[in-house]
């Protein structure tokens, strides 16, 4: 059986989640299933074929990809997009840096398919199509005429040489259709949603998009060229991948491209892509009602509550989307979860950070929770995590009141040299140079009240956080 190398595709915003997936924070992150997040569902699936896991993610995710490849157990490279140019660059850059031969499975990181051995069987049925030139896509059997997925006519069988179960030609794309057409899809058969999973030689991808976006491969020639190693984390030339023309591999290579095959998948599949969704991974109640967290639902019907932080009550509401996050609220009817994402385009346009950004975010070293704020104060959570540290800085505008209230936290300030433990605190004056690190084996937790006259994010100077970079020699991913 020929080895297959697993590409996680880490890109997207996930708009239509909102509030809880943002720019900061894509659904892919997001604890959905028990209490996991979709990318280490992912992850774990794809252990089964190769525990040596490639991951294309943005520069500005690449410790949030970083701990869910520790969290699923697999060893992973990142290749890191300085800038989004959709699923035709990525899959071309990873390819350049393959070898010829590999067989690379492209899955996004944002799917919800709970039954893995069935999964992997069905990727392997691929493997001869894929060994013969092919490129090799997986459709699901639809259960309902979806408006939100794309669909994929099947055309004749493939060659009986190729296995009983290699799947079919593939005849036509279809575009997510209106009511109506998916309705007609659905009658006459043969037709799949499209999965957007690829299973391709990397010599076979490339002679494709040589043949159809020349561009696009072109660009990212020059971007992988010289690769810059940094540990784990693989960088592009930002200058040029910034000109590759951005476009999805449906449209510039598959649509175009003779050779390419469908396997259907016959288990549960979603790309959670709207909270309705989301809504159908939990359990219903006798009044078709979900509750994910601490919702109640009182002579309420239809409604489905996300609550993870406080209790949240529907009193005798009918179809409705109930989303609660620590700093905004969606309250939906279930037909109008495809507009989400033109609440978050509202919000954007009007200047409102809770469109792109959580209270909390996330850092390498652990995170910080922006707990309150006002004129001349913020307050904040910081969490810590063992062995980090935040890096040399000091600040021209706040100074910072620091309470330990769980583990050790070792403090540099200025030419002192501080343990600071639990129920203690600190000052850290104005212009002082500091460092934090959490000294303990577990998590660090911090208050941190900052007072002055400006409290922004920019007014940070780091002295020592510059990653070390290796000698940007190219290297192969398998």
């Amino acid at each position: 059986m020929s080895v297959i190398q697993p590409i996680v595709l880490c890109g997207g915003s996930g708009t239509r989640l909102w509030p809880l997936s943002r720019k900061t924070l894509p659904k892919q992150f997001v604890p959905l299933i028990d209490n996991k997040n979709l990318l280490v569902l992912t992850l774990e699936r794809l252990r089964r074929l190769n525990t040596e896991v490639t991951c294309v993610a943005a520069e500005e995710h690449r410790f949030l990809v970083q701990e869910s490849i520790e969290a699923a157990d697999v060893c992973g490279k990142q290749l890191l997009e300085p800038m989004a140019r959709n699923t035709a660059a990525a899959m071309s850059a990873i390819a350049l840096l393959a070898d010829p031969e590999q067989l690379l499975l492209f899955a996004p990181a944002d799917h919800h398919i709970p039954d893995a051995d069935r999964f992997v069987a069905t990727i392997q049925k691929g493997i001869p199509a894929a060994l013969a030139g092919y490129l090799v896509t997986f459709g699901v059997e639809p259960t309902f005429p979806s408006t939100a997925y794309g669909y994929i006519r099947q055309g004749n069988k493939l060659d009986e040489a190729l296995g009983e179960e290699a799947g079919h030609a593939v005849a036509a794309f279809v575009e997510k259709p209106a009511a109506s057409h998916a309705e007609q899809l659905l009658l006459a058969g043969g037709h799949l949603w499209n999965a957007g999973i690829l299973l391709v030689q990397a010599k076979v991808l490339l002679a494709a998009v040589e043949q159809h976006a020349p561009d696009i491969l072109e660009s990212c020639r020059l971007a992988t060229a010289a690769i810059e190693t940094d540990g784990d984390f693989l960088r592009m030339d930002s200058a040029a991948f910034g000109r590759c023309r951005s476009q999805s591999i449906d449209y510039a290579v598959l649509e175009k491209c003779d050779r390419v095959a469908v396997i259907p998948f016959q288990g549960r599949w979603s790309d959670v892509g709207s909270w309705n969704a989301v809504a159908e991974l939990h359990d219903v109640d006798g009044d078709g009602n979900r509750i994910s967290g601490q919702g109640f639902a009182m002579g309420a019907r239809n409604t489905f509550i996300y609550a993870p932080n406080r209790p949240v009550v529907a009193l005798g509401t009918k179809d409705l989307l109930v989303v609660d996050t620590p700093d905004a609220l969606l309250v939906a009817h279930s037909d109008c979860a495809e507009q989400v994402k033109d609440v978050v385009a509202l919000l954007t346009t009007q200047g409102h950070s809770q469109a792109t950004r959580h209270r909390r975010i996330p850092r390498p070293w652990g995170a910080y929770d922006s707990i309150d704020d006002g004129e001349r104060f913020a307050v904040k959570r910081l969490t810590v995590k063992p062995g980090a540290h935040l890096a040399l800085r000091m600040h021209h505008h706040r100074a910072e009141h620091w309470v330990v209230v769980k583990g050790t936290a070792r403090v540099v300030c200025d030419d002192k040299v501080l343990l600071v433990k639990e129920n203690e605190s600190i000052y850290i004056p104005v212009g002082a140079r500091y460092k934090l690190e959490n000294a303990g084996k577990t998590i660090l937790e911090v208050i941190e009240v900052q007072t002055g006259g400006y409290l922004g994010e920019d007014d940070i100077v780091r002295f020592d956080d510059l990653p070390e970079r290796a000698d940007g020699q190219r290297r192969r991913l398998a």
